[in-house]
């Protein structure tokens, strides 16, 4: 070694190396995207957005990471790369329920999406759903449902259209970060196909046309094997809590499973309801996010 030489030069040159070797991998993985895009064809929203996919590749790297590197960055890092290899497939946008009194949703969003992804804020979830609905963003973020919500959003996703908005992820996936304001979470709604990762929770519409408590429709969900996790419950005249059986009423009831829309289970669920009219529709479904120290 050389007397201008030191060990910490040659641990810098060491970095520089990792640097350019990262680097490297980074522009590989271009490429192959590259070759995806041209595989599968013309770009649809259907097509490129695959937040299942995305979920598995950061709980499969959550499993073998190891050392003092923060995990929440290497997933910060990750979720910075997903948006940029997706918008090489397609144009991506999003649009975030984000009043002035609510800006922690804008912070949740940028986390998950990215620094450079387009953004627009709105001021109700209805106009982030209304963005997905008619292309000017490919996600929506909006809250994550409460019991107390006055005007519900989910109730605008109620359809058997198989090209509506739909629920496709949970934010924050990684850990809150240093997000702002409120430490609610939020939903990701865009045209896209929810698909299993083995650790999922499906949200179904049930829409009640008669008196059915919500004791008993747990009851019924219960036994035909669709455990509910969380209700919240809409009735045309405005009742959004009440939990009584008293008349028309809509469902929004989380399972703590992936439930496709053929489920068997869904069928039986309808059978089961006698002679009072239901009906059942997914509106999504999420990868339960990782749990981060």
């Amino acid at each position: 070694m050389s007397a201008s030489r030191t060990p910490l030069d040659d641990l810098r040159r060491e970095i520089d190396q990792i640097d350019d070797a990262l680097h490297d991998l980074l522009m590989r993985r271009a490429a192959v995207v590259e070759r995806i895009g041209a595989a599968k064809g013309s770009p649809g929203q259907a097509v490129y957005l695959r937040p299942g996919r995305e979920a598995s590749i950061l709980r499969r790297l959550m499993a073998r990471h190891t050392g003092s590197f923060p995990a929440q960055a290497v997933v910060r890092m990750w979720r910075e790369m997903i948006t940029a290899f997706t918008r090489m497939q397609g144009s991506f946008a999003v649009a975030v329920y984000a009043p002035e009194d609510k800006r922690g949703f804008w912070d949740v969003a940028r986390d998950h999406y990215g620094s450079f992804v387009p953004m627009t804020a709105v001021n109700t979830p209805a106009a982030a759903l209304r963005a997905v609905s008619d292309g000017t963003a490919t996600v929506g973020v909006v809250p994550y449902p409460a019991e107390d919500d006055k005007d519900p959003w989910w109730r605008f996703l109620v359809s058997a259209d198989a090209n509506r908005p739909r629920v496709v992820a949970r934010l924050p996936f990684g850990g809150r970060g240093n997000a702002r304001g409120e430490n609610r979470d939020a939903l990701a709604i865009a045209v896209a196909v929810h698909e299993p990762t083995g650790d999922d929770r499906t949200l179904l519409s049930i829409e009640i046309g008669g008196a059915l408590s919500r004791g008993r429709l747990k009851d019924m969900l219960e036994a035909c094997g669709l455990p509910p996790v969380n209700f919240c419950t809409w009735h045309a005249g405005g009742h959004a809590t009440d939990h009584g059986g008293g008349g028309p009423s809509i469902h929004l009831v989380e399972i703590a499973d992936f439930v496709d829309p053929a489920d068997p289970r869904l069928t039986t669920l309808v059978e089961r309801s006698g002679d009072i009219p239901v009906r059942v529709n997914t509106v999504g479904g999420y990868a339960v996010p990782l749990n981060l120290p």
